[in-house]
């Protein structure tokens, strides 16, 4: 599979990620079947979000994979947070809780990709960067990103967490 380059990360990635939304709706086995498919076709980038399927996706993702330490190092995880009974939220409190329970579901130590799933427009960049900052100090999360913003959005996160977006 085609390989890229993911932004400024230094990260080498394939061209297609598998979007895991819809993965709790199908069983262990077939979840298990379509992780494994994806990986011998060279796909070992798989996209969740703390809302798919109420966190079941990633659940059922980690378990139906049986998350080995060994096959982690193999796939890159990329999540996403900030919405949450029907709104959306960027506070420092609530990206904290979303990864945690990322982490926990996912049955991993880290997040390869963190992106700030859907723009909350009465956020505190300052409070972005001190989530963005924790977590990658603690090694929870190794890259951070955005979804669904616009360049305007991008650039204020920018300038607050050193342009790590």
């Amino acid at each position: 599979m085609k390989q890229i380059s993911l932004g400024k990360s230094g990260m080498t990635v394939p061209a297609v990620a598998l979007g895991c939304m819809r993965i709790g709706d199908v069983s262990a086995v077939q979840a298990r079947r379509l992780v494994d498919t994806a990986l011998e076709l060279g796909c070992n980038f798989f996209d969740h979000a703390d809302i798919y399927g109420k966190g079941g996706s990633e659940s059922l993702f980690a378990s139906a994979l049986g998350m080995a330490p060994s096959l982690r190092g193999q796939i890159v995880i990329q999540t996403k947070c900030a919405i949450h009974d029907g709104m959306y939220d960027f506070s420092k409190e609530h990206i904290l809780k979303s990864v945690e329970g990322s982490l926990r579901r996912l049955q991993t130590d880290y997040i390869d990709i963190l992106l700030l799933h859907r723009p909350d427009t009465l956020m505190e960049p300052e409070e972005v960067a001190e989530a963005f900052a924790a977590l990658r100090q603690s090694g929870k999360v190794r890259y951070f990103g955005v979804s669904n913003q616009n360049s305007m959005q991008i650039e204020l996160l920018n300038k607050y967490c050193g342009n790590k977006i």
